[in-house]
């Protein structure tokens, strides 16, 4: 196999695998040759080679016998520092090959994949309100390169509020400024498989040297490390030594370092130890500011749709799950209306989306729940979760409970794990406590009509 017909093979793994995968793993290797029907090429690592050889071999090996190249199998070997090719950030992903965003050539680190950064999520597109602009200005303050005086940043809230959109304006704010700096983003459970694929594969010298040598270390949805009791102590040691040599960490989560159950205390004090942001759940303000940012984009992909007025307001208004769903409404509102030639009324609009408006009209979640009782009775939300049995928490959670059970779908054992693991038995005990309270004590009654007019706003 000549290296042309190799430059073949990578064209036909690039289109099969796609622009990650090729860009994480295949593009770092260099062909060497072919010798009785061995392929053999140089890897930057052993952890990459035995990655390909294990995830890849098969579909390399396709490539090849389409091409009529009588290859049996693959081999890998490690290539000098010195010989490593020097690679720079594609164009298409805003990554490095490597998966780490800036350009640093592969010959001064060794290569690792994080996760894909999405070009849509800079901070030009993030919209900025007071549900969220402690986050972004935090995130703003680390993304400038400079000294920071919080590490790590912690940023957390429910689904679609913003914060792996923060995380990966970071990302790119940081390669756009310091493209020296070795920045890695991934998901709390790819740093979790790679762990158990990196001590299968007596391989931990590799894994550790990775992920100590990054400048900025970037996991999002941290709690699905929960329970996990090896990768939280090798997360903790990456931590505490990234830290030592003064390297940035950002995490993310769906809820705080706190609440967080499964995490061991150490590292929850760790996460607690810098800066911890919350993305609120979106109002009014903020859910039409997105609309109308988004509005320019699809007017321009859709020149021949026409909006009414009060469309905007309406979705603002009716849609409050998270930006994500209300992005798509309006995505699909354009995309109806081009099919079929009509304006975007009122009408239409309830037409279009009765689906996602029905959705809509009750999803409270057990988080916001707990998050408006926190603050309707000056509690911390810690103490309301928490294992204190302190008059002055225990009825505002038996509240919540209360509302909770009301207002979601979820079931009495799915409410007890959000109250910090509680059994069933103690939610059903809150639940109907309340229900016997609220007939008698008039505080109780208005406290419970006050936060569900709030919480169904």
């Amino acid at each position: 196999m000549t290296n042309e017909q190799w430059g073949q093979v990578r064209s036909g793994l690039r289109k099969t695998l796609g622009k990650s995968n090729y860009s994480n793993w295949i593009e770092p290797l260099e062909f060497v040759d072919v010798r009785d029907g061995v392929a053999r090429f140089l890897a930057p690592t052993d952890f990459l080679g035995n990655w390909v050889e294990r995830n890849f071999a098969d579909k390399i090996l396709a490539q090849m016998g389409g091409m009529g190249i009588a290859v049996s199998r693959l081999s890998f070997s490690v290539a000098p520092a010195s010989s490593r090719p020097r690679r720079t950030a594609s164009p298409a992903s805003g990554q490095s090959a490597s998966g780490v965003a800036g350009p640093t050539p592969i010959a001064d680190r060794k290569a690792f994949p994080g996760a894909p950064l999405d070009e849509r999520f800079t901070f030009e597109n993030f919209v900025v309100g007071k549900p969220n602009e402690l986050a972004h200005a935090a995130a703003r303050r680390v993304a400038a390169g400079g000294e920071v005086g919080f590490n790590p940043l912690f940023l957390y809230g429910g689904v679609g509020l913003g914060k792996t959109h923060l995380m990966h304006a970071i990302a790119w704010e940081l390669r756009a400024r310091r493209p020296e700096m070795q920045v890695l983003y991934l998901s709390a459970e790819q740093f979790m498989y790679s762990f158990v694929q990196a001590l299968r594969d007596k391989q931990m010298l590799d894994f550790k040297q990775l992920f100590r040598s990054v400048d900025v270390l970037m996991v999002d949805d941290i709690q699905f490390i929960a329970g996990k009791d090896s990768t939280q102590e090798e997360f903790f040691h990456t931590f505490n030594a990234l830290v030592d040599q003064n390297k940035q960490i950002i995490l993310s989560a769906d809820r705080a370092p706190g609440e967080i159950a499964g995490i061991e205390e150490r590292i929850r004090s760790r996460m607690q130890s810098g800066l911890v942001a919350d993305l609120h759940p979106t109002d009014y303000e903020l859910r039409l500011g997105v609309l109308q940012q988004r509005l320019g984009k699809y007017q321009a992909q859709y020149p021949e749709v026409r909006m009414a007025d009060g469309v905007l307001e309406f979705l603002a208004q009716r849609i409050s799950a998270s930006i994500r769903v209300l992005e798509g409404a309006l995505m699909r509102l354009f995309a109806f209306a081009s099919l079929v030639g009509r304006e975007i009324t009122l009408d239409m609009t309830r037409d279009c989306l009765a689906d996602t408006l029905r959705a809509s009209d009750r999803k409270v979640t057990v988080e916001e729940i707990q998050r408006k009782v926190s603050e309707h009775y000056n509690i911390r939300l810690s103490d309301l979760i928490g294992p204190r049995r302190v008059r002055t928490i225990a009825r505002p959670r038996q509240v919540a409970m209360y509302l909770a059970k009301q207002l979601t779908s979820r079931s009495l054992p799915e409410i007890g794990r959000r109250f910090g693991n509680r059994d069933h038995t103690t939610v059903m005990h809150g639940v109907r406590r309340i229900e016997e309270l609220k007939a008698t004590d008039h505080q109780i009654a208005e406290d419970l009509e006050i936060l569900r007019r709030s919480l169904e706003e």
